[in-house]
């Protein structure tokens, strides 16, 4: 028994000196295994916020100044967003003199972080020099006669047309710039209220697309007639082509409830139109000569008609266009942008091509499909979620091992039509050092770009 508990004790203590050392002798240490953290990247963001929206006030115009405050409070526009300007307000027109002024006063105090403009004021509206422009797509744009010209004439393009851009001043040099276009108070707080409704309600909607017995005001039905087909089966929205060209039935939609899209063709006011309910965040216009003649459309039906209806948003051109389908909006190009994430402003500016002639108004950050990308680490696999990726562009998740080394792609993606999408993708194999996501430019789509990258 007393030779057993000497061996016993002998083990304990040769136990003790190689796993703690002793004698003096140097040991061996342990180095814990630490486990690999796998990069990661933020995707994108696709669209302007409320810290990149100045709101224009014209000094000492009583409604101005308070449809500023409560837009100010209502969407938390920083206050070194709210630009004062001198102008008088209460006529139509301002004439390209003037406009000078106002435009080299409002440039020398926006700051440089403001990628979009709002306008608290509905008269003026226009700015007439040898031919006329709308005050929106001037402060954009600058006056320049070849974006109005000889008013049937084609115009200067925007640079900003359906591109990727969530950063129009740093990307292309414009400020794309909505007026709210409330003539009382009152009316200015509804429509402020419906645009903060819209806000990622991600909402089921209709949209109706109407080819009139007016010919020349139709003349967008081209555009109109497959999107019924590319966007069936997507859950939430329904879009519906109707053809009235031959006169047999209505030339406008009524009792509907859930109006989400009213592209149209008319002079006056559609029928019915009163008796239809739209949905916050809803877009509505007609192709016809003077609905952005305000205060009364010069005849016929002014852009005001379709926000007094309920929508949030509406656009029409100041001066005889002629039916170029390019001044006008295209819904194929509307209704993807919006439904990609973009907000109203972006939407609406991205879907005019030659915009001189045309004013939009309404609520600009009105965001019903507001995007929240995601780019995590899940189960052992990157899971991407996204709503924000153009139709028949490509994307890829690319990786790199040293800073010399080549991009290998962890996946590749490209969409027939835009749509809500989430993927898992195996992480990097060996000791990755970077990821970059790759897309189309923001300032040309026909170009990839390196979209974002890890830290």
């Amino acid at each position: 028994m007393p030779r057993r508990i000497n061996i016993l004790s002998f083990l304990l203590s040769t136990l003790l000196l190689a796993t703690c050392g002793g004698g003096g002798s140097a040991s061996t240490p342990v180095t814990p295994v630490t486990p690999v953290t796998p990069l990661t990247l933020s995707l994108p963001a696709r669209s302007i916020s409320a810290s990149q929206l100045a709101v224009i006030v014209a000094t000492g115009d009583p409604l101005s100044e308070a449809i500023a405050s409560y837009y100010q409070t209502a969407r938390g526009i920083p206050a070194t967003n709210i630009i004062r300007v001198t102008l008088t307000t209460g006529v139509d027109t301002i004439s390209v003199t003037d406009f000078a002024a106002l435009k080299a006063e409002l440039d020398a105090k926006l700051p440089s972080t403001v990628q979009a403009t709002l306008l608290t004021w509905t008269a003026p509206s226009r700015v007439v020099g040898t031919c006329a422009m709308s005050i929106t797509s001037a402060l954009a744009l600058g006056f320049d006669a070849k974006y109005c010209g000889s008013s049937c004439a084609s115009t200067a393009a925007s640079p900003y047309f359906d591109s990727e851009s969530a950063l129009p001043w740093v990307d292309h040099k414009l400020r794309p710039s909505m007026m709210l276009g409330a003539s009382t108070l009152a009316a200015a707080k509804t429509l402020i209220d419906r645009g903060v409704q819209a806000d990622a309600s991600l909402p089921t909607g209709d949209g109706y697309l109407l080819r009139t017995s007016d010919v020349n005001r139709s003349v967008r039905y081209t555009d109109y007639a497959a999107l019924p087909g590319l966007w069936a089966g997507n859950s939430g929205l329904q879009l519906n082509y109707i053809d009235n060209s031959a006169g047999a039935a209505s030339d406008g939609i009524s009792g509907k409830s859930n109006v989400l899209f009213y592209f149209t063709g008319l002079a006056g006011v559609p029928p019915g139109l009163t008796s239809n309910s739209f949905r916050p965040g809803a877009i509505a216009d007609s192709l016809t000569s003077f609905g952005g003649y305000l205060p009364g459309g010069n005849g016929q039906m002014p852009i005001t008609t379709w926000l007094d209806a309920g929508a949030t948003a509406s656009y029409g051109t100041v001066e005889e266009p002629c039916n170029w389908t390019a001044k006008f909006s295209r819904a194929s190009v509307l209704i993807d942008q919006y439904y990609r994430g973009a907000t109203l402003i972006e939407a609406y500016w991205k879907s005019v091509q030659w915009p001189g002639q045309g004013l939009f108004v309404g609520e600009p950050l009105a965001q019903p499909f507001r995007d929240s990308p995601a780019f995590s680490v899940d189960a052992g696999q990157y899971l991407i979620s996204t709503r924000s990726l153009r139709a028949n562009s490509s994307y890829a998740l690319q990786y790199q091992n040293t800073s010399a080394g080549s991009w290998v792609t962890l996946g590749s993606f490209k969409l027939t039509r835009a749509q809500p999408q989430s993927w898992r993708l195996a992480l990097p194999t060996g000791a990755a050092t970077q990821l970059r996501w790759l897309g189309p430019c923001p300032a040309n789509t026909a170009l990839q770009c390196t979209l974002s990258t890890s830290p």
